[in-house]
């Protein structure tokens, strides 16, 4: 994240990238204004963001990582587990490497990865993937059940995950990072 002339964080976002997704939400919920410069991620491989960490030493409050040791650590359990084992194999790249079998791709890695995620937030979902503060984990769950919804996959058998995902999109922050909404989203995708 660099800084604009008028003092604000600049985010370089894709509307519909999952890790720029994430990064609005935290930049929501810590109430930081921030410039927005989009970056077509379908034009030259484009650019990843990975500056959560970075905004929550920075600026913790509110916090996206429990106080709580245990919790803290499941927090980033769930969040690679989506961001390491589930969206990656959602990436633009791969999608076109994998060609005309691209949905049944994406469906049978989503399909796996959140039968693994329902096991785990059953033993720590509260309101939210852990407890009932909204964490780093919640960033990760909300852009990937987007992407779930975007290759059609059937959400059924995932009641955890789709509580918390509804839970989380009542929430203002998760309202206005939504693809959706963001200056780049194309005028036939706009909510």
């Amino acid at each position: 994240m660099a800084s604009s002339p008028s003092g604000k964080p600049v985010l370089y976002s894709y509307f519909r990238s999952s890790c720029s997704w994430r990064v609005r939400i935290a930049l929501a919920l810590k109430g930081i204004t921030y410039d927005q410069v989009p970056v077509n991620l379908l034009k030259d491989g484009g650019q990843q963001l990975a500056i959560i960490e970075y905004l929550e030493e920075t600026r913790p409050n509110p916090r996206l990582l429990p106080q709580d040791q245990k919790k803290r650590a499941q927090v980033r359990m769930i969040s690679d587990h989506i961001v390491s084992g589930i969206q990656p194999l959602q990436n633009l790249a791969i999608l076109q490497r994998v060609g005309e079998k691209k949905l049944e791709w994406a469906q049978h890695y989503i399909t796996n990865g959140f039968q693994a995620l329902e096991r785990i937030l059953k033993h720590t979902a509260g309101r939210y993937c852990v407890g009932d503060e909204v964490s780093m984990a919640d960033l990760c769950l909300v852009p990937q059940v987007y992407n779930a919804e975007r290759y059609k996959v059937d959400l059924a058998p995932y009641p955890t995950i789709t509580r918390i995902n509804k839970a989380l999109l009542e929430l203002e922050a998760f309202q206005v990072s939504h693809p959706t909404k963001q200056p780049d989203t194309p005028p036939e995708l706009r909510a």
